[in-house]
């Protein structure tokens, strides 16, 4: 995505005005980039961490989401690109990061960061220890479902029972226990949708 270091701070190209085509003139590249990854890393880590936490409500899935931007965006990120590149590139990454988390937990892409809403997230300085609101928002979308599909979404997610044993407890075969908690969490998912609304 970003351009190959160049060697030079300074690039010759033709002038884009009208007239003589054939006048170089000079351009003076950014040098606000990083120095090596480990000031990538340090200088956003907190940042994307805290996002991650705002929008999963958790210690370790936020870690893990926000080890896997890195992972991800690492490898085509070049260290010449301004900081703000680099800002904007872990953005996206994060972004796309969040959409395959949600798609693989609720089957459903979520891709909602917004700079103009999350712009808490992404500047202020504050820790992670700050209260998240998911277990209250968890509370209210499991309180509109009806009995059964609230039930296995407890037994799976609140109570981290397996499969079988979410299914030996209500009673149902494991593949009813499957239906049953992949129709719940779409219907949890409209219901969040409509709240949010």
């Amino acid at each position: 995505m970003f351009p190959a270091p160049r060697s030079s701070p300074r690039s010759v190209s033709p002038h884009p005005g009208a007239g003589d085509t054939d006048v170089p003139y000079l351009r003076v590249v950014s040098t606000d980039g990083y120095a090596d990854w480990e000031s990538v890393y340090r200088d956003n880590v907190d940042r994307l961490y805290r996002m991650m936490y705002a929008r999963v409500g958790n210690r370790p899935d936020a870690e893990d989401l926000t080890s896997e931007v890195f992972r991800t965006a690492l490898g085509p990120l070049r260290l010449a690109a301004s900081k703000g590149e680099v800002c904007a590139y872990l953005l996206k990454t994060a972004q796309t990061v969040l959409a395959a988390h949600w798609r693989r937990s609720l089957g459903l892409p979520v891709t909602s960061i917004d700079p103009e809403t999350d712009i808490g997230y992404l500047s202020e300085p504050s820790g992670p220890d700050q209260p998240s609101d998911a277990p209250h928002r968890a509370h209210r979308i499991l309180a509109t479902l009806p009995d059964r599909y609230r039930r296995i979404l407890e037994l799976r997610f609140l109570e981290a029972c397996s499969i079988k044993e979410a299914a030996h407890t209500m009673g149902v075969s494991v593949s009813n226990a499957k239906v049953l908690q992949h129709r719940a969490l779409r219907m949890a998912a409209k219901v969040e949708v409509e709240l949010e609304l």
